[in-house]
């Protein structure tokens, strides 16, 4: 080796270092992530791996139902709001799907209904089960809390923003919308939008409920990853549209392989490109 290859080497090896220096020091500090839906098992182990993959990064959770993910990014006191629908003010970062299923009593005799008929249930213009070939009997409907991302996507799909009638019953959690309708009396009465994922787990492990066919379509993984089962909203990160390190570091955390492995475990993670 000549005196000018060493010292070309060197300088190499030193440029190496610097910049594995600043990819290091790119995912360093901290985040704090703000939201209010039911992903919230679901971020809390991203960031346990992605911390373990960054040491130098500390990542805070804001999690709460009655917070506002997109207000706290707007004023700083967080940097990502997990969401199901975009903003033309912020950037946003798809990081899977989650399937919005229709759940009734496993007694009801409805089988399938189409997107513009859920429509029509949530917005009150159906009214009872016979006019989808039931009985006559009276619809109780069950919604989520207004700012509930989950409400505010399906509400956009459907084009019924601020339709659901009032006398419609709240809940917040996911579990407690199967409890309340496998209790609901008479049986077959209530209808619920709720994550497609807790539905399913609800089937899946004799829970005395059925998710209604949208369109001919069963809501399932593979259709709803595909897209066949329309009534489905994306898992977003959104965050202030100035570059941020740490936020880019995170989201492209949450799209790598075992990122999109933890997503799967409970929502639909991305199509392979």
């Amino acid at each position: 080796m000549t005196v000018g290859q060493f010292v070309t080497g060197l300088f190499v090896g030193i440029a190496l270092c610097a910049s594995q220096a600043t990819a290091l020091a790119q995912v360093a500090g901290n985040l704090i992530i703000a939201g209010n839906g039911p992903e919230q098992r679901t971020i809390e182990a991203l960031v346990r791996a992605f911390e373990k993959a960054n040491p130098r990064a500390y990542v805070d959770i804001l999690w709460d139902e009655d917070s506002k993910p997109l207000q706290l990014v707007n004023t700083g006191r967080a940097q990502i709001a997990v969401t199901g629908v975009e903003d033309p003010a912020l950037a946003a970062t798809q990081i899977g799907w989650d399937g919005i299923g229709i759940l009734v009593h496993l007694s009801n005799f409805t089988k399938e209904v189409t997107k513009q008929q859920v429509a029509d249930i949530f917005s009150g213009k159906i009214k009872e089960w016979s006019e989808l070939g039931g009985p006559e009997t009276k619809l109780l409907l069950i919604d989520r809390p207004r700012n509930q991302n989950v409400r505010e996507a399906f509400e956009t799909q459907l084009g019924i923003e601020g339709k659901i009638p009032d006398s419609a019953k709240m809940i917040d959690a996911d579990e407690v919308v199967v409890k309340t309708v496998v209790g609901t009396l008479p049986p077959l009465s209530a209808a619920a939008y709720i994550s497609l994922s807790t539905g399913l787990s609800a089937v899946s492990g004799g829970v005395a409920v059925r998710l209604l066919a949208v369109d001919k379509v069963e809501p399932e993984v593979p259709t709803v990853k595909d897209g066949r089962y329309s009534l489905r909203r994306p898992l977003l990160l959104l965050s202030k549209k100035e570059p941020n390190s740490l936020v880019e570091a995170f989201s492209q955390f949450a799209l790598s392989s075992p990122g999109q492995t933890i997503i799967g475990e409970i929502y639909v993670p991305m199509p392979n490109k």
